[in-house]
């Protein structure tokens, strides 16, 4: 049976769905994984994003089915994506986890692997309290959590300004969200996919997942 990884995202102008893009072909290059990339429900008005510039953004991944919080309990592995509000999630992503009440109750997420990705407007606008905080959550339905590690190289990069941290992938925006995803911050993207699937897969066919 192969190991589920859910990539569940919300993005308002299109970088996390880059960056769950690229987290989403990390977990797809370990063998024996089944990844499904997932974006969470829009609670923006229509005319809203229209005057915002993001129904156009959005339109881009519109074809991404929306998670269903219940079906969370069909993966090994869940990854999270959310851009950062004053250092904290999205409201979308917010309102999603607050209706997997179900799975926490009947402990359906326990032993499951969990991680977070972010992006955030300036280089300390909150990427590693979104997804620490975040954490908190994953805990509460008592989910394993998994970061980047230092294995993974990029996280040091000195000759250009990037996202990453040991906690997780996150790429930088800018003030007007002009920039896009760099090379380094879907590398680091990959990696955290790859490693999330690699992990996900040794749980997945030990004895105590089976029992």
């Amino acid at each position: 049976m192969p190991t589920r990884i859910h990539v569940v995202f919300y993005s308002m102008y299109g970088h996390m769905h880059k960056m769950a893009e690229a987290v989403a072909a990390g977990a797809g290059a370990i063998e024996g994984t089944e990844v499904t990339l997932l974006q969470v429900p829009e609670l923006v008005p229509d005319d809203v994003l229209l005057l915002s510039g993001a129904r156009e953004t959005r339109a881009a991944f519109a074809t991404v089915p929306v998670a269903e919080p219940g079906k969370l309990a069909e993966a090994d592995a869940i990854i999270f994506g959310t851009p950062t509000r004053f250092g904290n999630m999205c409201a979308q992503m917010r309102n999603f986890l607050d209706q997997t009440g179900p799975l926490w109750a009947s402990g359906s997420l326990v032993g499951k692997v969990g991680s977070v990705f972010t992006s955030t407007a300036s280089q300390h606008g909150g990427h590693e309290t979104t997804i620490t905080s975040f954490h908190t959550t994953l805990l509460h339905h008592g989910m394993v959590i998994v970061g980047v590690p230092y294995t993974e190289q990029r996280l040091v990069e000195m000759d250009e300004i990037s996202g990453g941290s040991p906690y997780g992938a996150s790429t930088l925006t800018g003030g007007n969200g002009a920039r896009q995803p760099s090379k380094n911050e879907l590398a680091i993207a990959r990696f955290q996919g790859m490693h999330v699937a690699d992990i996900a897969n040794r749980l997945n066919g030990s004895h105590w997942r089976k029992a």
